[in-house]
């Protein structure tokens, strides 16, 4: 790739420069590829030597009766080597690719100076060697490379987690927001008229019967792809949900608070702030948490569908279908955004329902 050219006199041990300006590529089972300078390919495996020549309408090449492991048409020569090795000609590209772990350059690329060094030498520059950028510390560059690293690209990872993060939770506390004083419309103890409630909860059915995804696709014809139309889907279902949860909530409150209060000549708004909200606070809060982490994953999959976030991330990585280890990054970090969302959650909950029963 144009963003990953190894700079003279630091190719790999497999890769070997020609002196008439073209290369030498040793592939695993014993086979070579040879690029010339003219562009002329010839290929080494499995005891045969086949020349492939890209031309201006096509490719030219030396074989008639192509074997199993070789695809071959006017337009494309495509050989794959089963010991990790492929190799495809048209006529405007060359590609061959060596299968390899691929987690070298996830630190520094290779344009950065600390490219390639051990940790120990790292350790040492970090600490009080010289600087190899006048304009900041070695500490420094070195963050400054991992962030802004052009193969991995961690800066621009870390920002689509922060999207993902930030969908989930403008989404669900959103969705708390707006249902919590709604709910009481459809809680059967604050509002007598039965014409009402039912209008109300048939609400929230609807909106909780469409599925998150649904939202997105109706949403993103409005707003287009990105976190706004995740946000919304996100904020429309659970407004639903948390709606049908919340006045459940205040139907199964004590009374006799609310009596109390009323006896004293307290006004409604009174009344609800000081004998419901600290009853069903707890609740409320604990089913926010969990739907916050819920979210967090639902977030990932509306992100790859509106394109935002790190789901977004992960659908181009796997359709280029040559990064795969870039998937596997994706994934990890997918894993763990969730299992600490859900320590964090589970830890506050806990804290709410000590709180609750204290």
């Amino acid at each position: 790739m144009r963003n990953a050219t190894y700079p003279a006199g630091e190719e790999p041990g497999w890769v070997r420069s020609l002196p008439d300006g073209g290369a030498e590529i040793a592939l695993p089972g014993e086979a070579s590829v040879t690029i010339a300078a003219d562009g002329r390919v010839t290929l080494s495996a499995k005891g045969e030597l086949i020349e492939v020549m890209p031309e201006a309408d096509g490719i030219r090449t030396d074989i008639t009766d192509p074997p199993g492991w070789i695809s071959l048409s006017d337009k494309r020569f495509m050989a794959n080597l089963p010991e990790g090795g492929r190799l495809t000609v048209t006529r405007s590209r060359t590609e061959v690719f060596r299968r390899s772990a691929g987690w070298e350059l996830f630190f520094f690329d290779l344009d950065s100076p600390f490219h390639g060094k051990t940790a120990g030498q790292l350790l040492a520059l970090a600490v009080s060697g010289e600087r190899l950028d006048p304009a900041r510390s070695n500490l420094a560059a070195m963050g400054r490379d991992f962030w802004f690293n052009s193969v991995w690209h961690h800066g621009d990872v870390a920002w689509a987690i922060f999207e993902t993060l930030l969908m989930a939770f403008l989404g669900t506390f959103g969705a708390g927001l707006i249902s919590l004083p709604i709910a009481f419309m459809a809680a059967s103890n604050f509002t007598p008229a039965r014409i009402v409630r039912q209008v109300f909860r048939r609400g929230f059915d609807f909106l909780r019967g469409v599925d998150a995804l649904i939202w997105t696709i109706v949403l993103s014809r409005a707003y287009g792809p990105g976190p706004l139309t995740g946000t919304l889907a996100i904020l429309l279902t659970e407004t639903g949900t948390f709606g049908k949860l919340f006045s459940e909530a205040l139907e199964n409150i004590d009374e006799k608070p609310v009596e109390g209060l009323r006896s004293t000549g307290a006004g409604a708004a009174p009344r609800i702030r000081w004998g419901v909200i600290p009853q069903v606070a707890p609740v409320i809060l604990s089913q926010l948490l969990y739907y916050f982490e819920s979210n967090t994953r639902s977030a990932t999959i509306i992100g790859a569908i509106t394109g935002g976030g790190i789901g977004l991330l992960l659908v181009q990585a796997i359709q280029t279908q040559k990064d795969w280890e870039h998937v596997t990054y994706y994934i990890v970090l997918i894993v763990l955004l969730i299992i600490a969302m859900d320590w964090l959650s589970g830890r506050i909950r806990a804290r709410l329902i000590r709180g609750a029963a204290a």
